[in-house]
């Protein structure tokens, strides 16, 4: 019988950053050891994720073609019906995914609008995949819904650290960010949560990340890592080029502060090369979106990742 680990909650700063900046090649050996001990190192998890509201989002989330405060090109559309998004779910499945998520570009839903995703969620749930959503913040009240309905994962990314969060959001604050997640956590759902890279941010403010992340309570489930998708319109449009290296030091990281978590590698897998994806796997990410979108910017053609994914010799996971 494996035995169970006693994970590490109470991680500081200096900790953090020289795990993260030690040499590059024992990183990796650490997070492949920690990975090996926790998962198979050769398969990995899929899930497909759709918009099923977009734009004219009042938060101004200064990475987010999604927001009503820029000009991204992003038409506000109304939440789409059910059938459309039972359809994708099925196409999904067929496609190998086990977990499907909805996106909607909101502060905090309706009662109205929740009781519609509500209604989705049933349905998908019917089909034997998974379910996760993201719809902004949730109250109390809202969570234990969704709970009932039989949602698995809420995703409620923390973007940066408590540091650097208020450089690129001004419409909420951190703490309401943590107060959804208790809500999320105490209703029983399983907690999707995670961050972007690239956003102008420094070594600290990656450490502070992983930290908020690594020293919670219950440390989340699935934890999404997301490199900055620059796109015309937003604020951050013209940052400079992430480091690759960087970025895998991050996912490297994570997997080593979150040993049994799902390290999932997320947005600007367009930009990454083959080698670079490669390397995030090698790193500790086992679980991938998969499908053409992720929310309004492209995602590697499905062909592409069944091409890659044999290669390396991975399989996909029937989790």
């Amino acid at each position: 019988m494996k035995k169970k680990i006693k994970i590490k909650d109470n991680w500081t700063k200096p900790e953090v950053i020289s795990l993260i900046t030690q040499p590059f090649n024992d990183l990796i050996y650490q997070a492949q050891q920690v990975h090996r001990e926790n998962f198979d190192p050769n398969v990995v998890q899929l899930s497909t994720l759709m918009n099923i509201k977009t734009g004219g989002c009042p938060e101004d989330c200064a990475y987010c073609p999604q927001s009503a405060h820029y000009k991204a090109g992003i038409k506000a559309e109304k939440l789409l019906e059910l059938d459309v998004v039972l359809e994708q779910a099925k196409s999904a499945k067929n496609r190998g995914a086990t977990r499907f998520c909805m996106g909607a570009a909101w502060r905090q839903p309706s009662q109205r609008d929740l009781e519609k995703v509500i209604v989705m969620i049933e349905a998908i749930k019917k089909t034997g995949m998974e379910t996760c959503a993201t719809l902004g913040m949730l109250d109390k009240e809202q969570a234990q819904k969704l709970k009932l309905a039989g949602l698995d994962y809420y995703n409620h990314n923390l973007d940066s650290s408590p540091e650097y969060y208020s450089k690129i959001i001004s419409t909420r604050d951190y703490q309401q960010r943590l107060d959804t997640l208790e809500h999320v956590r105490d209703s029983g759902i399983n907690v999707c949560c995670g961050g972007i890279i690239g956003m102008g941010e420094q070594i600290d403010d990656r450490a502070g990340l992983l930290m908020s992340l690594a020293n919670m309570e219950v440390q989340p489930e699935s934890v999404p890592i997301n490199m900055l998708v620059q796109v015309e319109g937003t604020p951050l449009d013209e940052m400079d080029d992430l480091d690759p290296i960087d970025f895998i030091r991050v996912i490297a990281s994570a997997r080593i502060m979150m040993p049994e978590s799902y390290v999932r590698l997320s947005a600007g897998r367009s930009e990454m090369t083959k080698e670079m994806q490669a390397l995030c796997l090698l790193a500790g990410a086992n679980s991938i979106f998969y499908g053409e979108k992720l929310l309004t910017t492209d995602n590697p053609e499905l062909i592409e990742d069944q091409r890659l994914f044999e290669r390396l010799g991975v399989q996909s996971s029937s989790h």
